[in-house]
């Protein structure tokens, strides 16, 4: 949990993020699969999600550091949503998407409690508590908004540009997949770091922490976890496009020139007339050798396509030089050499 002044885009040991708690757990197998269903490879490399791993880790820790030093402000004991949304407040676009986020929390809440009770007044009763997410965004907004703009986004309902490339990339995805490939890319959609409460805690070392966060800024810790790797995703997919094999700087060599026939090709009859002699084993040989190209071409290519460690750090490297809604509220993160990116 130590303010760290190095950067995870140097290096991918996760001595960066502030792990020094010796504890052995991690996200990577997880993350591989939200990768894949973000749009990478149906194998992403353990190298990139090992470095997606550790920058998530950075940026969630240090968002946990402001965040604490927001609750102190406060005077709470808890980490709680307001001190999240608070420090979200000045990008709106993703400040709408959390409050939505919120809302569809509440939403899902209200179903299930609606199907587990067959008491109607019971269910009255409960309502309030059903949307006590909503409640709480409602009310610190209007305690933190002099303008009505904070407030206004909860009424938005425009649509949200990310959210639509994401389902339309998951849609082309999907296009050429085989039945057993389609369900493994749905099991990976539903992966998310709130359906792993417990292990996600311990993964932030919460149980160190003076002022831990509450059962609903977790949740909101979880959302921003799975929205930074999917803009890292992104960044890095479009880092990735610009070393593409179509790219002028990666077009196939000539076609060579065939090898000069050897001393012992010598007054031996031409490759088309198959008899019982050498050339017919050795042209048998030379297939087999050209199936055992073929497939490692094919692993490479299918290597290739996923997204590589030197991607990734080349897109933050660029995502932090930006100028945008980030940067009047990421001063102190700027410092570590990079900048926040879910919020």
């Amino acid at each position: 949990m130590s303010g760290t002044g190095s950067s995870p885009m140097s290096t991918i040991a996760p001595s960066g993020s502030g792990r020094g708690t010796g504890k052995s757990t991690n996200f990577t197998p997880e993350l591989q699969s939200m990768m894949f269903s973000l749009g990478d490879a149906r194998r992403p490399l353990h190298e990139s999600a090992v470095l997606v791993e550790d920058i998530l880790h950075t940026q969630l820790i240090h968002l946990l550091q402001q965040a604490s030093e927001v609750s102190q402000m406060r005077g709470a004991r808890v980490i709680s949503a307001e001190d999240l949304i608070f420090l979200m407040r000045k990008d709106k676009k993703k400040l709408r998407r959390l409050l939505k986020y919120m809302f569809f929390r509440d939403y899902k809440s209200k179903v299930v409690k609606g199907i587990e009770e067959d008491d109607l007044l019971e269910d009255r009763l409960s309502s309030s508590s059903t949307n006590k997410r909503q409640k709480i965004a409602q009310d610190f907004l209007i305690s933190i908004d002099q303008t009505g703009e904070l407030l206004g986004l909860l009424e938005d309902d425009e649509i949200d540009d990310v959210k639509l490339e994401r389902m339309e990339r998951a849609e082309r995805q999907a296009r050429m997949m085989d039945s057993a490939q389609y369900a493994e890319f749905c099991e990976s959609r539903q992966l998310s770091f709130s359906k792993k409460a417990s292990k996600f805690r311990d993964w932030l070392d919460c149980s160190s922490m003076e002022i831990k966060p509450n059962a609903v800024a977790m949740e909101i810790l979880a959302y921003l976890a799975y929205e930074t790797v999917a803009q890292m995703h992104v960044l890095g997919q479009a880092t990735s496009l610009k070393t593409s094999p179509d790219s002028p700087e990666s077009t196939p060599p000539p076609t060579p020139t065939p090898p000069a026939a050897g001393p012992q090709h010598l007054g031996k009859a031409p490759s088309g007339s198959m008899g019982n002699g050498s050339i017919g084993q050795d042209s048998s040989k030379a297939k087999q050798r050209k199936r055992k190209k073929s497939s490692a071409a094919c692993g490479a290519e299918a290597q290739s396509d996923a997204i590589q460690p030197s991607h990734i750090r080349e897109a933050i490297r660029r995502y932090g030089h930006k100028i945008g809604p980030l940067s009047p509220y990421t001063s102190a993160y700027r410092r570590n050499g990079m900048t926040f990116l879910a919020c």
